[in-house]
Parts: C-alpha cells; sequence; structure tokens
C-alpha cells in the first residue's frame, strides 16, 4: 500500500490521500528567488531534516488581481516572492512508472497560479492513472525583466527568468517523479494562453531539450517572444518609473513588491513575457523548430472558436458602436489592413468580425504556423478546436479563451466553474471526450479514443482538425475563411 510520505532528493515529504488520490502540495523546486536571486536564474533548493508537510499549496507568484482572472477564480489571497514550488497528484508512490502531464498556467505572463481550482489533477489520476504535476513560476516584472543590455552579463538571463524556473521545475520532476509513481521517461508538458506559449518557448529552449517527451499547446503558441530591443525598452520604462539608473540596478533588488509591481502595472498587456536573450533563448523559438529543436515531440495544439470574444464582449468602447465607430476601433487595431479586410470581407465591419480576426491573428494563425513547423520535420501533430458554447451573459462570450480548461481537467464540479460554463448537465458529455483524449495522448503521444471519431494527423493538404462539442467531428481546415481573408491582407502588406 503506497504511504503518504515519499523521499524527495531534497527530503521527505508528507502529503495526503483523499478519496483514493495521493498529493503533495507546495514542494519548492528551487531556492527562494529574493535578494541578491532576484532577476536571477533559479538555484537549486535547499535540503531539510525529518518530514517537510506538504499537504497545502504554497503562496503564488507576485500578482496583483486581475478582473478577468478574478471571474476564472484566481486566487490572489496568498501572494508572495517566494513562490517557486510545485504540486503532484498521483494514484500511488509506488514504482508503477506512470506517464506524467507538467502544467504550466496561463495568465498573460502576469498573473495565474499552479494551485487554481480548475487544475486539481484528481481526475487525470484516477481516470488516467496519470502523476500531475502543476507549477508556480515567476510573473510579470520579476519573471521578465529584461535587464541584460542595461546591466550586463550579471543580469544576462533575467529576461526570461520565468522560463528558466519552468526548467528547474522539469528538473525537479527528472530527478524526483519516480518516488511519487511517475515515469521521468514518459512526461508531457502542457498550458493553456501563456502556459500554452511558455510551452511554444520551451519547444525551442536549449536547456529544456530532454525533459519532456510530449508537449500539448491550449490556445498559445510559439510566437509570442519579444526582440532584445523591445524588451529593454519596456525594462527602461520600467526603471525610469522606479527612478532607478542603469548604473545602480542592485538597487532593484531592496525594493518592495508593490513597488516594482505598481511600476509594472501601467504597461500595456503582454508587454512582459520571453526574451530572446541570446544566452538562455539564442534565437526565435519558431526558428528553432524550423531547424528541428524539437523534432521528436509528438505535439497536441488547438485553439478555442471564440477566443477573443471574453476580451470584447465587456470593452465598454464596443457599446452602443455606431458604424463611425467601429471604423474608428478598426483602424485603431488594424491600422492600414482595414481596407485591405473590407476588400477581402463582403460583411460590413462588425464587433463579430473583429473577434474572428483577432481570434486567428493571436490564437489560430500561430498555432497552425507550428502545426506546420512540426510537421515538417516529420513529428506526429494533432490540431483541435474546442468549439462548445456557454450559455452564460445570454450566450455572448460563445466558445471563448479559457473556457476548455475545466472540460480538459474534468473540474467541472469546481468552485467558481458554474459562472463560466453554465450548469447544464451536457457539460460533462464534452469533458469525458477531451480529458480522455488528453490522457490518452499523455500516455503514448496519440490522443485518439473509442468516444471520439478516428482524428488523422495534421497536414497542410486538407488540415484536419478535431471539432469539440456535444456531437465531435473532424472537419477540414475549418477557419479558412477567416485565414484567407488574414494571409491574404498580410501579403498585401508585405509586398
Amino acid at each position: 500500500m503506497s504511504n503518504t510520505i515519499v523521499e524527495s532528493v531534497y527530503g521527505k515529504l508528507q502529503g495526503e490521500q483523499i478519496d483514493g488520490v495521493y498529493s503533495w502540495k507546495g514542494i519548492p523546486f528551487a531556492k527562494p528567488p529574493v535578494g541578491p536571486l532576484r532577476f536571477r536564474a533559479p538555484e537549486l533548493p535547499d535540503s531539510w531534516e525529518g518530514v517537510r508537510d506538504a499537504t497545502s499549496f504554497s503562496p503564488v507568484a507576485a500578482q496583483t488581481q486581475k478582473e478577468i482572472m478574478e471571474f476564472f477564480g484566481n486566487d490572489v489571497s496568498n501572494v508572495s516572492e517566494d513562490c517557486l514550488y510545485l504540486n503532484v497528484w498521483s494514484p500511488g508512490a509506488d514504482d508503477k512508472k506512470r506517464p506524467v502531464m507538467v502544467w504550466i498556467h496561463g495568465g498573460a505572463y502576469v498573473t495565474g497560479s499552479g494551485s487554481g481550482h480548475w487544475y486539481d489533477g484528481a481526475s487525470f489520476a484516477t481516470k488516467g492513472d496519470v502523476v500531475v504535476v502543476t507549477i508556480n513560476y515567476r510573473l510579470g516584472v520579476f519573471g521578465f525583466l529584461h535587464l541584460g543590455e542595461i546591466g550586463g552579463e550579471e543580469y544576462a538571463t533575467s529576461g526570461n527568468c520565468g522560463i528558466l524556473d519552468q526548467v528547474a521545475a522539469l528538473h525537479w520532476v527528472q530527478e524526483n517523479i519516480a518516488a511519487f509513481g511517475g515515469d521521468p521517461n514518459n512526461v508531457t508538458i502542457f498550458g493553456e494562453s501563456a502556459g500554452a506559449m511558455s510551452v511554444g518557448v520551451l519547444l525551442g529552449f536549449p536547456s529544456a531539450q530532454g525533459l519532456f517527451q510530449k508537449a500539448i499547446l491550449q490556445s498559445g503558441a510559439a510566437a509570442n517572444v519579444h526582440p532584445p530591443a523591445t524588451a529593454t525598452k519596456v525594462a527602461g520604462a520600467i526603471l525610469a518609473a522606479l527612478q532607478i539608473e542603469a548604473s545602480n540596478l542592485s538597487k532593484l533588488e531592496e525594493l518592495p513588491v508593490e513597488q516594482l509591481l505598481q511600476a509594472a502595472d501601467v504597461l500595456p498587456s503582454m508587454s512582459l513575457g520571453p526574451v530572446i536573450d541570446g544566452v538562455s533563448l539564442p534565437k526565435h523559438p519558431q526558428l528553432a523548430i524550423a531547424e528541428g529543436s524539437a523534432k521528436d515531440i509528438p505535439v497536441l495544439i488547438g485553439t478555442n472558436k471564440d477566443e477573443f470574444n471574453i476580451f470584447s464582449v465587456f470593452d465598454p468602447e464596443w457599446k452602443d458602436a455606431d458604424e463611425a465607430k467601429v471604423k474608428a476601433i478598426f483602424e485603431k487595431t488594424f491600422g492600414p489592413l482595414v481596407p485591405l479586410i473590407a476588400n477581402f470581407n463582403p460583411e460590413p465591419l462588425s464587433q463579430d468580425l473583429f473577434n474572428k480576426l483577432l481570434t486567428i491573428h493571436i490564437f489560430t494563425y500561430p498555432a497552425q504556423k507550428l502545426a506546420e513547423l512540426q510537421g515538417n520535420q516529420g513529428a506526429p501533430v494533432w490540431m483541435y478546436r474546442f468549439d462548445w458554447e456557454t450559455p452564460v451573459f445570454d450566450g455572448a462570450l460563445k466558445a471563448t479563451h479559457a473556457l476548455e480548461i475545466p472540460f480538459v481537467w474534468n473540474t467541472l464540479d469546481k468552485p467558481n466553474t458554474t459562472n463560466f460554463t453554465g450548469t447544464s448537465p451536457e457539460r460533462q458529455q464534452v469533458a469525458d471526450q477531451m480529458h480522455q483524449a488528453w490522457i490518452n495522448f499523455a500516455r503514448n503521444g496519440n490522443p485518439n479514443t473509442d468516444a471520439l471519431p478516428s482524428w488523422p494527423k495534421y497536414d497542410l493538404n486538407f488540415r484536419p482538425t478535431m471539432i469539440f462539442n456535444l456531437e465531435s467531428a473532424v472537419v477540414n481546415d475549418p477557419n479558412r475563411a477567416e485565414r484567407m481573408i488574414w494571409e491574404q491582407a498580410a501579403m498585401v502588406m508585405k509586398s
């Protein structure tokens, strides 16, 4: 019989067993990144004597509450710069060598945690005989402030601390997961939004090679990284706001957490994120993938039909917008592409078209690009689209961003979920299909299940895509209309 006390490389951990699932929470995988370790690569954790309690979650990474994340149930009641901890769920701490799934949470690189209600690994453990790991990593200014060009070698990788934290967590998995009943040679990394973008970066991140065997990307790909010049400009703006001279960067280590958060809070969305720093990330991950950095990694990747709806439905700019206002919003967002969009699209400009084009631009197109690059390497790639529409807010959100998460995790009964998904019993039907597909992919690199129609690998001739809904089906090139508008407009811009 498995025990709740497990011996890790760094010391013994006391977990708990609930309904046949064992869990260990708040396990340190790196030293606290505080004081002189702020803006530095993570270091190995210290060992401890005796048995460490691992029955409650650690604080989440330093962050401010964002309204959208509050809606998703993100809890920021306990935040700390000392946040580099992970959590494990397993059917048993034995020698069974089960598939391992390591989750990287989303939140635009500035918010979120590995301890959200939706990310409870119990169902994966019971239904899939899988070991699940969820992690925290440094966010925002603490995880992605690129000081390399300003402060030199000492800060060379500061713009990728958050990604280096993820790598440190994967190293911990390699060293320790066998003691928790997992197989270190069968690790799937998966994430959503900024978590999926992180997975995309890790596919092209040299120090992550060999630490995982499969990858799942939900609503994110490998496109979202900053060139060093852009990241340096952002860092300069933060230093100016903090009134810190480039010659005195060590002062950054002494500032209160709140002061750093406030300075970064005024930045536009996604200003802080992974950086092509020339050291930890030598080149754009898409380029690395095109050159074969992940050629042996099976990939499952997809998006939601109406990703952008949640970002625009509550935007006051759209409230009662007349034709002139709609045109102004398009021009502000798309600039010189507006007349081209109008030429390629017979419908009048509308919020619906706006949402469709931004869904394609930010989410679907990068996913298809990654699928293409990885497929060209001969790696198996499967594409999906989540089409089930939530009835909340009179159906305005449709199949929006992040909606698939509690379906993938089979956590529809968790707190804060019904305010996003509604309460209809039919939801479970969709969850059963997705949950099993993810389990099968983690087990053997193929998401096909008995409950789904035959799901072929992605290719550029037909672009077969599994459409998840009450009646799931494979559709070839389901985003063709919007993709053609976007590709044609972009080609005209290049010419």
